[in-house]
């Protein structure tokens, strides 16, 4: 049986796909800072996407596991990495990919402007 980490980790590798699949652009994966981590760090053209991945058995699931409290934390983990990075002239947005059981394939839902 696969551990919680390892399907965590799964689900950002497809959620990462899924994205770069849609045009956006790898920046990081599981960035660690000094405040928080984020999941991903896409971009589309001049926009960085802050990428919370939530993987549960319904997206409603899914969209309820993203607390007030990890987006308080991811967000000062975005300014964190806006000022130590070169990336301060992007426009940014907060985005959250949602993954749940399909039939036969996992099903993947985005919500951009996410918080």
């Amino acid at each position: 049986m696969a551990t919680s980490y390892a399907l965590g980790k799964a689900a950002e590798l497809l959620a990462r796909m899924y994205l770069m699949f849609k045009g956006y652009a790898f920046v990081a994966g599981n960035f660690k800072t000094p405040v928080g981590e984020i999941d991903l760090i896409m971009r589309q053209k001049k926009t960085l996407i802050f990428v919370e991945v939530k993987l549960r058995q319904t997206v409603e699931e899914a969209a309820d596991a993203i607390s007030v409290k990890q987006r308080q934390r991811i967000s000062r983990a975005a300014q964190w990495f806006l000022k130590n990075t070169s990336h301060q002239d992007y426009a940014c947005r907060f985005d959250a990919v949602l993954i749940c059981k399909g039939r036969f394939l996992p099903k993947f839902k985005q919500i951009k402007n996410a918080w």
